[in-house]
């Protein structure tokens, strides 16, 4: 009785259930590890097979433009030293362990003095 092929496919694939067929060896047939179909090495002759594996693909970088630089953000009630201007913007970090305190980053926004405050 001749067995109806449900897929027509490359070789590499089997024809029954479609899974991929491991390569050949040293023996006479390749047997699909899913639904046991087999078929001679000797079709697999003069084929060659080329793979290619790509790992983290090359972006182009994209630039923003940052709105004034430090004037962007949190305002506080605090006199620049360099120019005098009445209110500074801030942001937090912490930069040293968990159980010291956070680092103030000020800056003001007419002169971009920078001024840091260790907590």
């Amino acid at each position: 009785m001749a067995s109806v092929e449900a897929f027509e496919c490359d070789p590499d694939f089997c024809p029954r259930c479609g899974s991929i067929l491991p390569l050949p060896g040293l023996l006479e047939v390749v047997s699909c590890t899913l639904c046991n179909f087999q078929k001679d090495t000797s079709d697999f002759e003069g084929i060659e097979v080329h793979s290619r594996k790509v790992f983290n693909t090359v972006k182009e970088k994209t630039t923003t433009t940052k709105q004034a630089d430090e004037s962007v953000g949190p305002m506080v009630d605090r006199k620049c030293p360099n120019c005098g201007h009445e209110g500074m913007t801030y942001t937090t970090r912490q930069t040293r362990s968990a159980d010291e305190g956070q680092t103030v980053f000020y800056g003001c926004p007419q002169c971009k003095f920078q001024e840091t405050e260790y907590s």
